[in-house]
């Protein structure tokens, strides 16, 4: 289930590489930068399932308040299961399913990439970033709520796998599954 969660937030973990010199834009402190995909379960028996937290580790990514853009890159292939509730043998199961051909087959699409196509300001310190993320090699649209200053940012964005062309991962013959919709947060800060 959280493999397929976790591909869903990398491709959340979104924003599109750009080699933030060549843009002329401040980079991404990928060190102390911070993005989290979390999976939920359904179903009958979702009682006897995992909700997971993924780490998305941000690769590379630019941004700019001046002329309002933001670009990010994550290698799919290094997305991590944090769960600490489950045991170690569980964990690398679940990143297995995660990182393979069922959900993100990561060695077929190991980059997740977001860039933004409009930002509208809602206030001081408050954005709807507007932009395309790439997943699992398909592209579609995504929303992004962001509130920061002084180089550091926060938001979310919702997901669905499903239009990305994942399938969430079911057992038990669909009484324990992962939903659809994924959450991803991070916390980006600026060099």
């Amino acid at each position: 289930m959280i493999t397929r969660l976790a591909t869903t937030l990398l491709l959340s973990v979104f924003l599109l590489p750009v080699l933030s010199a060549a843009a002329g834009r401040p980079e991404i402190d990928t060190q102390r930068s911070l993005m989290t995909i979390r999976v939920f379960k359904a179903g009958f028996l979702s009682a006897f399932g995992h909700e997971h937290e993924i780490s998305a580790p941000i690769q590379q990514g630019s941004f700019s308040e001046d002329k309002p853009a933001v670009e990010l890159l994550v290698d799919a292939r290094k997305l991590r299961v944090m769960d600490q509730s489950i045991s170690e043998k569980d964990r690398a199961e679940i990143q297995s399913t995660m990182l393979g051909p069922k959900v993100l087959d990561s060695e077929k699409f190991p980059e997740i990439r977001f860039h933004s196509t409009e930002i509208d300001r809602l206030g001081e310190g408050k954005w709807i970033v507007h932009g395309e993320l790439t997943l699992h090699g398909q592209t579609r649209p995504v929303k992004v709520t962001v509130e920061g200053q002084n180089g550091r940012y926060r938001g979310s964005a919702e997901l669905r796998q499903k239009e990305f062309g994942i399938t969430p991962v079911t057992v038990a013959g669909g009484t324990v599954k992962v939903k659809n919709e994924v959450r991803v947060e991070f916390d980006i800060v600026g060099k």
